[in-house]
C-alpha cells in the first residue's frame, strides 16, 4: 500500500470512491434517458437529485479538508479533485436540463454516442479514484479518459461542422450547438479529472 494513512485519513478515501459512484450513477441515468429518450423530464429531474447528492458530497470532503491537519496527498491535490469530479457530474446535470428547457422532441445518433463516451469516462474515472490507496493502474484508467476524449473531440467537431452547413432552422442551430458544447465541456471536464489523478501519481509514486 502506498499511502500509510491514520483513520481520520482513511475517510478522504472512502469519500472520493462515493463521490466518483454518483458521478458515475449520474453518467449512467444520463445515458440511459439518451437511449431511452422519453419521460425526459422525469428522468432529468432523478439527474438533478443525483447532482445535489454529490454537490453535498463534495461539501463533505472540502469541510473535511479544512479540518483535517494530515492528509492522505498534498491539500490542493484533495481539492482539485473534489471540484473536478463535482464539475463532471454538474456537466451531466447540465445537458440533461438544457434537454428539458430546450424542449428537445428527439435526440440525434451523435449526441447519444457522445453521452454513451461520458459513461466509459466515468466509469474509467471510477475504477481509477478505487486505487487512491495504492495508486495501482490509475495511469491506464486516465490514457483510456484521454482516449475518450479525443474520440469525443472528433464526433463533436464533425457534427458541429455539419450542423452549421446543413440546419437551416437557426433557433434548431443555437439549441444543438449549446447541446454538443456541454456534452463536449463534459468530455474534457473527464480528462481533467485524469490529469489531476495523474498528478497525483507523479508525486507519491
Amino acid at each position: 500500500m502506498r499511502f500509510r494513512f491514520l483513520p481520520n485519513e482513511g475517510r478522504f478515501f472512502e469519500l472520493f470512491e462515493t463521490q466518483a459512484a454518483k458521478v458515475l450513477e449520474g453518467a449512467r441515468a444520463l445515458k440511459e434517458l439518451s437511449e431511452h429518450y422519453d419521460r425526459v423530464e422525469e428522468k432529468a429531474r432523478r439527474i438533478k437529485k443525483v447532482e445535489s447528492e454529490g454537490d453535498q458530497i463534495t461539501h463533505d470532503i472540502i469541510e473535511r479538508l479544512n479540518r483535517t491537519f494530515i492528509t492522505p496527498f498534498d491539500r490542493e491535490d484533495i481539492h482539485a479533485l473534489a471540484s473536478g469530479l463535482d464539475d463532471v457530474l454538474d456537466n451531466v446535470e447540465g445537458v440533461a436540463s438544457r434537454l428539458t428547457l430546450f424542449q428537445v422532441q428527439t435526440i440525434t445518433p451523435e449526441a447519444v454516442e457522445l453521452v454513451a463516451i461520458i459513461e466509459r469516462s466515468c466509469v474509467a474515472i471510477y475504477d481509477a479514484v478505487a486505487q487512491l490507496k495504492d495508486l495501482k493502474k490509475i495511469r491506464e484508467f486516465c490514457i483510456q479518459i484521454n482516449d475518450l476524449e479525443n474520440q469525443a473531440d472528433f464526433i463533436s467537431r464533425n457534427t458541429t461542422a455539419r450542423l452549421f452547413h446543413e440546419e437551416t432552422d437557426f433557433r434548431e442551430l443555437i439549441k444543438w450547438k449549446e447541446i454538443y458544447g456541454r456534452l463536449e465541456a463534459t468530455t474534457d471536464d473527464c480528462e481533467d479529472v485524469a490529469n489531476i489523478l495523474e498528478g497525483i501519481v507523479v508525486k507519491n509514486n
